[in-house]
């Protein structure tokens, strides 16, 4: 019986604890203020296992490597993703820099395509990641997808050229952007102020 009494009086504690902390306003929300190394990994795994454990069950499209679909998804890619996760020759954006945690840059690494369709449908809570399943159905996802396999080893102006030759995409609104090369009716902003 102590030993319940214990345990009961040591989770009080802890939870009291955790109430003041919470109401004292201590800890800092600020995205230039980093986590705890930590708590970052705590976070970083949490995150890492979950999207693993949800992704799992999701059957692959056979398409994926269909050079239309590819296509597709590098339109999307350019008028969506761009600002945060960079394009072949991209050193940064204006954007990127505040983000916390970064994101990571999309033409450098490979994702498992499970698991890249889960985030793009569902976003990442606290973080900059949307859930684009709100806007955008399955399919235009997948074509998403299956640009990301193609992506890492791009140079920057085999990008350039995908993304130019891209379909104009009917479920956004033109995204102008007076910096950016004036190209056929697409409607992508292709984010293309690559470094060359």
């Amino acid at each position: 019986m102590n030993t319940i009494k214990t345990v009961l009086a040591t989770l009080l504690i802890l939870a009291l604890g955790a109430g003041a902390f919470v109401w004292s306003g201590i800890y800092n929300p600020g995205a230039d203020s980093p986590h705890w190394k930590l708590t970052y990994a705590v976070m970083e795994s949490a995150r890492t296992r979950s999207i693993e454990r949800h992704a799992a069950a999701l059957a692959l499209p056979a398409n994926l490597n269909d050079p239309q679909l590819i296509l597709k998804g590098a339109g999307q890619y350019a008028a969506m993703c761009t600002s945060c996760h960079l394009a072949p020759g991209m050193k940064d954006s204006e954007l990127r820099p505040g983000l916390y945690p970064l994101a990571p840059d999309l033409s450098k690494v490979s994702v498992d395509p499970r698991a890249a369709f889960w985030v793009i449908k569902h976003g990442l809570k606290m973080s900059a990641m949307p859930a684009w399943g709100m806007s955008h159905d399955d399919a235009t996802i997948w074509s998403m997808v299956a640009f990301l396999q193609k992506l890492p080893g791009m140079t920057a102006e085999q990008y350039k050229d995908i993304v130019a030759k891209a379909p104009p995409d009917e479920d956004m609104a033109p995204m102008d952007n007076a910096s950016m090369p004036a190209r056929s009716s697409h409607t992508h902003s292709g984010q293309l102020h690559a470094d060359d």
